[in-house]
């Protein structure tokens, strides 16, 4: 007798408003009630919808993005309850699968304005952009960034257990301090709870006044807990991956969401991973005291075997150093350094008739390899860019003629 199908726990209807669906949640809550059951040992199927709730379209402005409501962003799809999970445990997450809907074979690219989230190198390139890409199987390109093809690694964005109000309260006291230490920069430096645009589900008007006020935002990776695969944002986190994420709420209260095709180290823009709305398809066990057993106060994972293969001697590697570009030194600073780096590559991509912002949304899209190569030398850290050289239609390397090529534009807002 054959295997039986798999269960589908979310289907999404793209047709629909996000914040109008009882199995979306846009913040991290212990009190969100469950979208849905999933039994120790099961494997199904979750629908997600792209991180924005379908607010970017498929066409060749970037107005979508200049006007994005970021209130209205970062759906997940659950929470979930995981029979016998029980705050102590460890629940065993392991990606068998994720794909793009079937109706939907693409993904966006987006550069975002300094005042709708920015990016790493946002004062350099402020203006609103984005790039669409088509998905052929395993293989991506786009019209807006010509000559590149190559491989996705797929994978969630975010995926995790809610906190508990314990938890919950850190992470605001933490942050809410870093605001008012910060308070004389020009940039937001956290997102404090926000009750504009909350969503909670099923949940009636009194929880969503409660979320609102206390619930934390889904866009930042937070320590000590298992709503981590948070928002890292970690493209290894591939088909065959396992996660091993703390339990602190009886049961788990799982969600997951904000589904990239690929996705570089760093993803250095803001919005700089392929996005996209998809089926992930995850087996769930609990690990009954887990968290004691394994020592595991924030969350391990093991990466799948699954990833883009480039020979040796196939990429190009770029450094950088804790010295930015007014030449200012900085100690030990990797963040710095590795905006060198992509600056670095920027300028050295630019000879073959590219424009800055479609380097841009590519190395932050595109399977590049970066490293913390120093953290030891006083004063400067750094950090290394990898480019792969075959993703490209032409020769890119040094030894390489250059000829200009006309490789058109990314979509800009009007």
């Amino acid at each position: 007798m054959g295997k039986q199908a798999l269960r589908s726990l979310v289907k999404v209807d793209t047709k629909k408003d996000a914040w109008t669906c009882e199995y979306l949640h846009n913040r991290w809550h212990p009190d969100i009630p469950f979208a849905g059951t999933i039994k120790n040992g099961e494997t199904v199927v979750i629908g997600c919808v792209d991180w924005t709730g379908g607010q970017i379209g498929n066409n060749d402005s970037a107005n979508d993005v200049r006007d994005v409501d970021l209130t209205r962003v970062h759906y997940l799809s659950g929470p979930f309850e995981v029979e016998t999970a029980e705050p102590g445990d460890i629940l065993l997450v392991e990606i068998q699968d994720v794909q793009p809907l079937p109706d939907q074979p693409w993904g966006f690219t987006g550069v975002f304005s300094k005042e709708n989230g920015g990016g790493f190198l946002d004062e350099i390139y402020p203006k609103p952009a984005k790039a669409i890409w088509d998905f052929e199987g395993i293989n991506c390109s786009s019209r807006h960034i010509p000559g590149v093809k190559f491989a996705g690694l797929i994978h969630p964005g975010i995926l995790g257990c809610a906190p508990s109000h314990e938890v919950l309260k850190k992470w605001n006291d933490r942050e809410a301090q870093l605001i008012q230490e910060c308070s004389h920069m020009d940039r937001v430096v956290a997102l404090p709870p926000e009750p504009q645009s909350c969503h909670v589900g099923s949940g009636d008007a009194a929880l969503r006044e409660k979320v609102g006020r206390e619930g934390a935002r889904t866009v930042p990776g937070r320590p000590e807990h298992g709503a981590a695969k948070w928002n890292c944002d970690i493209k290894n986190l591939s088909r065959g991956s396992k996660v091993y994420l703390p339990v602190h709420v009886k049961g788990a209260k799982f969600s997951v969401g904000d589904l990239h095709f690929s996705q570089g180290d760093g993803e250095i823009s803001f919005c700089g991973a392929i996005e996209m709305a998809g089926e992930i398809t995850i087996n769930f066990k609990v690990i009954k005291n887990g968290i004691a057993s394994l020592a595991a106060s924030s969350p391990i994972y093991i990466p799948g075997p699954v990833e883009p293969q480039f020979g040796p001697g196939r990429y190009i590697y770029f450094e950088g150093f804790s010295v930015d570009e007014h030449g200012r030194q900085h100690y030990l600073d990797a963040t710095v350094a590795y905006r060198q780096t992509t600056l670095r590559c920027i300028e050295y991509l630019k000879r073959f008739g590219y424009d800055d912002y479609q380097i841009y949304l590519l190395l932050s899209c595109a399977p590049v390899q970066g490293h913390l190569a120093g953290i030891v030398d006083i004063p400067n850290a750094c950090t290394t860019m990898g480019l792969p050289i075959d993703i490209f239609d032409f020769d890119i390397r040094p030894e390489a003629k250059v000829e200009k090529r006309e490789l058109g534009s990314c979509a800009f807002a009007s």
